[in-house]
């Protein structure tokens, strides 16, 4: 019998210490559908993936950047390892645009590099590392990362990435025009990332 589990679970029990070994650990792992390992802060964390209504913000950031994105970069929100070896770090974005070259190999894993763009929609359980770890690590690399608060109906858009992290930023409310910076060069409507109103759950 599967236990589903409703918040990020820490594998720490045995857990290598090199990069490497956690990488191969995460491609060995054998995870219910509708659940995603990462690599943070030198663990393997399991998570839940996004609850249903999260589906409409994500529709929404796919169709409104594709016709933006870089060329031969595709849109996506399915489930990929994108690995950050210089920060020992691989997460599994909630939606993301890449180079579609990054995809001809057999291996699980993506390079970081291969990113021009990573959107998170963050959770309870999730949104420190979204806020934090993970604005530390895509901000040395990816060239935008789009930070969709779902509890405080914010989204903010990071960019200028460098070594000491992101360079600029801008926050604007639920239902706002949030502009997304080149390569994308485009005003996003957030106007469809609110969650459900009455019968809807806030929180996840």
């Amino acid at each position: 019998m599967t236990s589903m589990l409703e918040r990020p679970v820490t594998i720490s029990d045995p857990v290598p210490v090199d990069f490497e070994e956690l990488c191969r650990a995460v491609e060995e792992l054998h995870l219910p559908d509708g659940y995603k390992a990462e690599i943070i802060r030198g663990k393997i964390v399991v998570s839940p993936w996004s609850r249903a209504y999260y589906w409409r913000p994500m529709k929404s950031l796919r169709r409104q950047l594709q016709p933006h994105a870089p060329e031969g970069h595709d849109a996506d929100s399915a489930p990929f390892l994108f690995v950050f070896p210089r920060s020992a770090r691989a997460y599994g974005p909630d939606l993301f645009v890449a180079d579609e070259a990054a995809f001809e190999h057999r291996s699980p894993r993506i390079p970081g590099e291969a990113l021009s763009l990573v959107a998170e929609l963050t959770s309870v359980s999730t949104k420190d590392d979204d806020w934090a770890e993970k604005v530390a690590v895509y901000g040395r690399q990816v060239p935008v990362y789009l930070l969709v608060d779902m509890q405080a109906e914010t989204a903010t858009v990071f960019w200028d990435p460098s070594e000491q992290g992101y360079r600029s930023r801008t926050t604007v409310t639920f239902g706002e025009k949030l502009y997304v910076p080149k390569p994308f060069d485009f005003d996003l409507d957030t106007s469809e990332f609110h969650a459900p109103g009455q019968g809807g759950d806030s929180t996840s």
